[in-house]
């Protein structure tokens, strides 16, 4: 029987310690020019990827829209992709989805069923109905948008009524079935959404090339140290550590150093 999101992700902590997500945004333009000689080019990069860096992987996060962005062969990289993923290493799929009912429910056997990810990214602005389809499914997880790391959060995300507002949504769900995507950028809010989301697991982008402080993180984003409830994503920190030959080598090294910094 397949574990839930929850489950893989305590194990894989459990088992090496890792807080690191590394983000699959594999922009088919910022690919080493050498991959694009590939059938494949996105795939061949991703498993290149995978194999250098699961070592210290807690999660991967492929984001669906680089992956549409290259049409039908995108689209075969992402399934490849997620079948190349080591078993006991959890997956989210970065498609910040927000719809309803069978719209929504559409979403969810795609990404749960077909294409068989431990979780997905979700925007709850339509409110209740956005999770409704999801509780559906054995096993599904979701993370509900809660402080993006984007300069622009603010519009909507820093209105205090909004944290209040979007904390207690979240906190109607058990932490097993849904998490918060909290930035790392948003510095002085941290300890503030680990307050008002005392039990979720947070996943933190932002560190890395958005220039989010690790350290404030671990300082105040976690939910005890035994069990830090947190993953921290770096994407193109990682991924794009070099355009030469040694890129999967360098995304190694890159995941390594985030791997000991967190410990």
């Amino acid at each position: 029987m397949s574990k839930s999101f929850w489950h893989k992700y305590a194990d894989r902590y459990q088992s090496i310690r890792s807080l690191v997500c590394v983000g699959l945004d594999s922009d088919l333009t910022k690919l080493p020019d050498f991959v694009h000689s590939s059938p494949n080019p996105i795939w061949e990069f991703n498993r290149a990827i995978i194999d250098a860096t699961h070592e210290y992987a807690g999660a991967y996060k492929p984001n669906l829209a680089f992956y549409l962005a290259d049409g039908t062969r995108g689209l075969e990289a992402l399934y490849l992709t997620v079948k190349h993923i080591p078993q006991e290493i959890p997956i989210i799929l970065d498609c910040k989805v927000g719809d309803i009912g069978s719209t929504m429910a559409g979403y969810a056997t795609a990404f749960f069923k077909d294409l068989a990810v431990d979780a997905i990214t979700i925007n709850p602005l339509m409110g209740k109905d956005v999770m409704a389809p999801l509780l559906e499914i054995e096993h599904s997880f979701a993370f509900a948008l809660a402080l993006t790391s984007n300069p622009s959060a603010q519009d909507f995300f820093h209105n205090a009524e909004m944290k209040q507002k979007l904390s207690q949504w979240i906190n109607e769900f058990e932490p097993e079935r849904l998490g918060a995507v909290v930035g790392a950028t948003q510095t002085q809010d941290l300890a503030l959404m680990r307050k008002l989301l005392p039990s979720q697991i947070f996943l933190i982008p932002g560190v890395g090339a958005q220039g989010g402080d690790l350290q404030a993180v671990l300082n105040n984003a976690i939910f005890s140290k035994d069990e830090p409830r947190i993953l921290i994503n770096s994407s193109r920190g990682i991924i794009f550590a070099s355009k030469g030959k040694d890129f999967a080598a360098k995304a190694a090294e890159a995941t390594k150093e985030l791997y000991q910094a967190c410990l």
